[in-house]
């Protein structure tokens, strides 16, 4: 069965399973007939002329990378709606509410999430988000007018949304801001290069790669020196208060994964290490009283790596079954 989480390059969901809890994933088959490439084309952004504002509607289960202004209609009633936003990882999501004609009363609702919630899991976890789980949702029915925007801590956000009268529905506007220094994100592709700072920030940072990826730490500094360890009962840097780990798993929540190893030290070199897990995360711990920096870049796993896994000098971990 296809992984629980892998993105395809042009407009693969993986969250049917947030409203019905069945399927693994969703590929939208109608989307490469009206809007081929939609979710992360470049060439759509080069198209769009400066002030010009990309507009289309909703559907019941979307995903949305770009800026631009989305509608929402209900054709009939529409129970288990969401659509998932997502931006470079150096970017903040924003959503402007422009018109909302629900019925609220009736049991509509429109909630934004600061953040990925799917099948109980959230990105980030509770303990790397800087607001308690309840006040990272924000209820259209509650603040009304109050608050018409919102915006996101990461670069990742999501709107969940019922509607039971056809007609009935909401325009929402999505905006990107710059995040001088990302913390938490998750990686729209299988590969690339990121470099995460915390300049004396007591907060932890993850770094989510929905893959089974090979991943390189070339450049680490922290304020303090060990050494690197494998994940055992009685070992780990838990107690050294500025550290990295390497977790894998299948799901979505990196304080629900697998830890893999820590890196306690500061080095410039190279530590590699093949992780065939599902969802993979870097996460820093910080304890606010250095600059921390780690520098790490990784690609998708092919069926040849996973064969060669007495290569790696470090365990291998989450293999799939071939």
């Amino acid at each position: 069965m296809p992984s629980a989480f892998q993105f395809q390059c042009h407009f693969v969901l993986i969250f049917l399973a947030a409203s019905k809890g069945e399927t693994r994933y969703l590929e939208v088959r109608d989307a490469s007939e009206d809007e081929p490439f939609l979710l992360l084309s470049e060439d759509l952004k080069r198209e769009l002329s400066a002030g010009q504002i990309y507009r289309r509607s909703l559907r019941c289960i979307d995903m949305l990378s770009i800026e631009g202004q989305f509608t929402f209609t209900a054709d009939q009633p529409q129970l288990h709606c969401a659509t998932f936003f997502i931006g470079e990882p150096e970017e903040l999501i924003t959503v402007d509410y422009h018109f909302v004609n629900i019925d609220c009363q009736g049991g509509d609702f429109l909630k934004v999430f600061d953040g990925w919630i799917l099948k109980g899991e959230k990105f980030p976890s509770s303990l790397d988000h800087p607001l308690p789980t309840s006040q990272r949702y924000v209820d259209f029915c509650e603040s009304g007018n109050i608050q018409r925007t919102i915006r996101s801590s990461q670069n990742v956000a999501m709107i969940f949304f019922r509607i039971h009268q056809p007609g009935n529905g909401f325009t929402i506007t999505v905006k990107k801001n710059t995040n001088l220094f990302p913390c938490n994100v998750i990686s729209q592709t299988p590969s690339g290069r990121f470099t995460m700072v915390i300049p004396h920030q007591h907060r932890n940072c993850s770094f989510s790669i929905i893959y089974p990826v090979v991943i390189k730490i070339s450049d680490l500094i922290l304020g303090h020196l060990n050494g690197l360890f494998l994940k055992k009962p009685s070992a780990g840097c838990a107690g050294v208060g500025d550290f990295v780990e390497l977790l894998g798993g299948t799901g979505l929540d990196p304080s629900k994964m697998f830890p893999l190893a820590d890196l306690c030290h500061s080095f410039h070199g190279s530590a590699q290490m093949k992780i065939g897990c599902e969802n993979t995360v870097l996460r820093m711990v910080s304890s606010g009283k250095h600059i921390n920096r780690v520098t790490f870049e990784y690609h998708q796993l092919d069926l040849q790596e996973t064969e060669n896994r007495k290569e790696n000098s470090i365990e291998e971990f989450c293999f799939p079954s071939i």
